[in-house]
């Protein structure tokens, strides 16, 4: 058996450090990490299939569907039937847009502090890694 260390275990630690880091940050705007993505992604691209967003996000779309639900009962995007009824559209609303703008910034400063850490060769060679994966 190998004594090297488990590159997946490795790097799923440092992903609750950093999820953890991001939470703590963006928890005065009243959501998470994981909803302010979603938050982000949805505004990005709005307006747009449950499907579509699962593609861009790498989520199974019925957990996204659950993930989106949540958003919606706090009033920051809306579900509507799309042109397809088979189909919902993703928005964001007024109080969706208000939630993201508290949060960048917020957001913004762990991701500065990461990138200073990290310098900026050391953080683009980490996303290039990643992306390699």
């Amino acid at each position: 058996m190998s004594q090297d260390p488990c590159i997946c275990v490795a790097l799923r630690k440092a992903s609750r450090r950093l999820t953890a880091r991001y939470d703590a940050a963006v928890a005065p705007a009243g959501i998470s990490l994981a909803q302010f993505s979603l938050l982000r992604n949805v505004r990005r691209h709005a307006p747009l299939s449950i499907t579509r967003l699962s593609q861009i996000v790498e989520l199974d779309r019925s957990t996204l569907g659950r993930n989106l639900r949540v958003l919606a009962r706090m009033g920051l995007l809306t579900l509507a039937p799309g042109a397809d009824r088979r189909q919902e559209t993703v928005s964001l609303t007024p109080a969706g847009q208000a939630v993201l703008a508290r949060a960048t910034p917020l957001w913004q400063a762990v991701q500065d502090d990461i990138r200073h850490t990290l310098g900026a060769d050391g953080a683009s060679r980490l996303e290039a890694l990643l992306s390699a994966l």
